[in-house]
């Protein structure tokens, strides 16, 4: 029959610390601390789950909001890609790619009446546009079938719209860098157009920069037959970086492949950098929830040093000894690791009911949507975070345990019991 080691069963009962009539108050308070120690590290684990979550959905909500307007992959040639077609067919016909279409980007300045916007000038084809991005769907008025070659029809951000009061049918005047020779001098080129639509892709940046044209009359401005790219969509956004070199090797050498993580690269990093920061200062909070669970042991130590002497004296050794605050460090560690765990699951899994609550409550808004291109607080738990936090704090709570376990362990009999 299978028994309990007594290491265990003596290490639990001292996590649990039950009040006795002489020394009541003296292990009630050694219990209470026990609980302190558990609930810092259940709250460390749970602050740095709920954190990591939301900096997961944010990166996630901001990736997928630009990506509705930007592509997967970019093949690029600033001069004009001649048999665009072909190289498009080409493209299409690869592993994981959805869609291929053409695209003219420059830059430009916007002007109506006193107000001018420095902007980015994109040409794309209305047919083909569905097949790499969600343009189509964000329209607020108008439809992408509406810009048509000839017509040099534009379609506005919403925010670009609004900074430059700007509605459906009003003409706006485009100026680009490429200008014309005349007797005085080079002069820009200049255009007015026609608004024939809004799009809202929800993100800031694009939305007030951004002026969409049919290619055809974008290339006309720029003084080109051809469309200056493509754009390519996969089947998963995440292959991009892989995918994205074995094009290049599939399209002339003089084009320039790149995909949307190294387009955005500054973006992601530092995202990616504070993602790393906020880690390393939260795990601080385990930490010192550590640091309490090595003072509550070794108080333990400190009151138990009558029973470590009597133990010793019935022929206990000091690797039992040893063993028996090793247990109760550990349960501690491992149900404060656990109740972290569960606690942060469940707010992070949640939070979009949470936050809406405590905002009804306080009366407040944490994400005003006049400041932020985003107003609910997006949550991406991750298993992979998960397990890295919980693991964290259980071995720092092992850590922890070896000083006091290994101190109980050097008690001697005769001193300890010379008092009692």
């Amino acid at each position: 029959m299978w028994t309990i080691p007594i290491e265990l069963e003596i290490g639990l009962r001292y996590t649990r610390s039950k009040r006795r009539k002489t020394v009541g108050q003296r292990d009630g308070f050694l219990s209470f601390i026990s609980g302190i120690s558990m609930a810092g590290i259940a709250l460390g684990v749970a602050a740095l789950i709920v954190v990591l979550s939301v900096m997961n959905g944010f990166q996630k909500e901001v990736r997928d909001r630009m990506l509705s307007v930007l592509s997967h992959i970019e093949v690029n040639a600033p001069q004009g890609l001649e048999n665009w077609e072909a190289v498009s067919n080409t493209l299409a016909s690869k592993p994981h790619v959805l869609g291929v279409a053409p695209m003219v980007s420059s830059q430009g300045l916007l002007s109506r009446g006193e107000s001018m916007r420095g902007i980015a000038v994109r040409g794309i084809d209305p047919n083909l546009e569905g097949r790499v991005s969600d343009l189509p769907k964000q329209f607020l008025a108008g439809n992408i079938q509406d810009l048509k070659a000839g017509q040099f029809g534009v379609v506005l951000g919403s925010q670009l719209a609004s900074i430059l009061g700007v509605k459906m049918g009003e003409r706006v005047s485009l100026l680009v860098p490429e200008g014309d020779l005349t007797p005085a001098g080079v002069m820009p080129r200049m255009r007015a157009l026609k608004v024939v639509g809004i799009v809202d892709s929800g993100h800031y940046e694009y939305d007030s920069t951004l002026a969409i044209l049919h290619w055809q009359d974008a290339a006309a401005l720029l003084r080109l037959h051809d469309p200056t790219g493509l754009r390519v969509k996969l089947d998963d956004m995440q292959l991009a970086p892989q995918i994205a070199p074995q094009l290049a090797l599939s399209v002339p050498q003089a084009l320039w492949v790149s995909d949307w993580s190294r387009s955005n690269r500054n973006w992601f990093a530092a995202v990616q950098t504070e993602k790393k920061m906020m880690f390393i200062i939260l795990t601080l909070i385990i930490a010192v929830a550590a640091f309490n669970l090595v003072s509550t042991l070794v108080m333990t130590v400190t009151d138990k040093q009558a029973d470590i002497a009597i133990l010793r004296t019935m022929g206990a050794s000091a690797g039992m000894v040893q063993r028996i605050f090793l247990v109760q460090g550990l349960a501690i560690g491992f149900m404060g690791s656990l109740v972290g765990v569960l606690f942060g699951l469940l707010i992070a899994l949640n939070i979009d009911v949470i936050v809406p609550v405590i905002e009804a409550l306080l009366g407040v808004q944490f994400l005003p949507r006049d400041i932020y291109f985003i107003s609910q607080l997006p949550s991406d738990v991750r298993l992979s975070d998960v397990v890295t936090v919980g693991l964290m704090a259980f071995v720092l709570s092992i850590l922890a345990t070896l000083y006091p376990s290994w101190r109980a362990a050097k008690v001697r009999p005769a001193e300890a019991l010379r008092y009692e």
